[in-house]
């Protein structure tokens, strides 16, 4: 087995995922290299959701029977861990959605719907990046589309990273928010963070990121970021599908308006108005996914037990390596920086003129997973000219050897198409 500086005890930490150990298509090993789209999960986590289920399960907040002091226990209990987790200062800045997408939307209607100074309309600039996640784009051109306001972009240099060389001209005195991507989901590409947001707090404008590809992979301070909003997924870090996260600066959920009404959002209710319970309960309408924050809070502590810091270079050396191997295969075209630097474990690539669905099928059927086509970026695929992409992306159990496995199956397809 290849050797490599940095890695974790992966033989160890497998163990604790038993899809890992699953066999396809009449007993392949499986392969996973689609760690981007959604982690597997480990048996503490499976096991904390099966025993809420089993012991605990009650709507939480409006009971005072136990079981319903015990789910609130355990749900509260969450959001502490994920406080912890992202340095917030206080627990009442981290907000429950059902994934990273609500988030970013959340943010999009609160500003839509705010009083000024925060307010954005026809005489506001949204400012975006031509990398991000269609999460990040749809819901401020929906604002755009609302209000008036002009949607802005930075563009993409040739090696897939940001073009900030017209910075003072894309973020100007009428940007009122400038939201981007920490780490590009298809191109791997770890952005210049404090460059952006230096220039942002310049003109007054409201940061917020999108750490989805971030959080799972490398230590997440937001107070570190200086971002005003953090917004990240459980399912691609251990934790369940149904969850994700907002963090918001406590001054600005204060003054900020809520998106969904319903019940727990409330202080008081008549049939004339309404007032609104503080942050964060104020942006938690209805019942909220009580169990997969349970999930998600045992992800954390799974995460925690191995160490971010571990983690983070476990996949540097895993990416160094998959890098060097994929510059092996011929025709082979990586979409994004070609080196280990400033990436994230995400590898997109063209291989020929196979299309990359046909790459990702004839892979499957050798037992690996991969995923092809836009990866909910298409305009990233518009700027370099290709259909989609086929993209390996690795985590905390991946090994050398399946990327070794992955280049073998490469050359397989190469040969399978001629």
């Amino acid at each position: 087995m290849t050797q490599l500086p940095g890695l974790l005890d992966t033989e160890a930490i497998r163990k604790d995922f038993p899809i890992l150990d699953r066999q396809v298509h009449d007993g392949k090993k499986l392969v996973y290299l689609d760690n981007a789209a959604t982690s597997q999960k480990p048996r503490q986590v499976l096991d904390a959701l099966s025993e809420y289920y089993e012991r605990y399960n009650a709507n939480v907040h409006r009971g005072v029977h136990v079981l319903a002091e015990e789910a609130t226990a355990l749900y509260e209990g969450a959001r502490d861990k994920i406080a912890e987790f992202v340095n917030a200062p206080s627990r009442d800045e981290v907000i429950f959605t059902k994934n990273a997408s609500e988030s970013l939307n959340l943010v999009a209607n609160m500003l839509g719907w705010a009083d000024e100074p925060y307010r954005v309309d026809h005489e506001t600039e949204i400012v975006i990046t031509e990398m991000e996640h269609h999460s990040n784009i749809v819901p401020w051109q929906l604002l755009a589309q609302r209000t008036g306001a002009k949607l802005k972009w930075f563009g993409l240099t040739d090696d897939g990273r940001l073009d900030l060389s017209n910075i003072d001209e894309i973020i100007t005195e009428k940007t009122k928010i400038v939201s981007f991507v920490l780490v590009s989901n298809i191109l791997g590409t770890v952005n210049p963070v404090e460059a952006i947001v230096r220039r942002a707090q310049e003109v007054g404008a409201l940061v917020c990121i999108d750490a989805s590809q971030a959080a799972p992979h490398m230590p997440l301070d937001v107070q570190a970021l200086q971002a005003d909003f953090v917004a990240f997924t459980g399912h691609k870090m251990c934790g369940p599908t149904g969850i994700g996260v907002l963090w918001g600066r406590q001054e600005l959920l204060e003054d900020l308006p809520p998106f969904l009404g319903g019940g727990e959002m409330i202080e008081t209710v008549s049939m004339h108005s309404s007032t609104y319970a503080p942050a964060p309960h104020k942006f938690e309408a209805g019942t909220p996914p009580i169990a997969q924050a349970v999930g998600l809070g045992a992800a954390i502590d799974y995460l925690n037990s191995i160490g971010m810091d571990k983690i983070l270079a476990h996949e540097h050396a895993l990416t160094e390596y998959a890098v060097q191997r994929l510059a092996e295969v011929p025709d082979l075209r990586i979409i994004g920086p070609t080196t280990a630097e400033d990436r994230g474990a995400a590898i997109s690539f063209t291989l020929g003129d196979i299309h990359p669905h046909d790459v990702g099928q004839v892979l499957d059927e050798q037992g690996i997973a991969v995923r092809v086509g836009h990866h909910c970026a298409r305009p990233v695929c518009l700027r370099y000219g290709i259909p989609a992409t086929t993209r390996a992306s690795f985590y905390l159990y991946s090994t050398p050897a399946e990327i070794d496995a992955l280049v073998d199956g490469l050359e397989h397809v190469r040969n399978f198409f001629g």
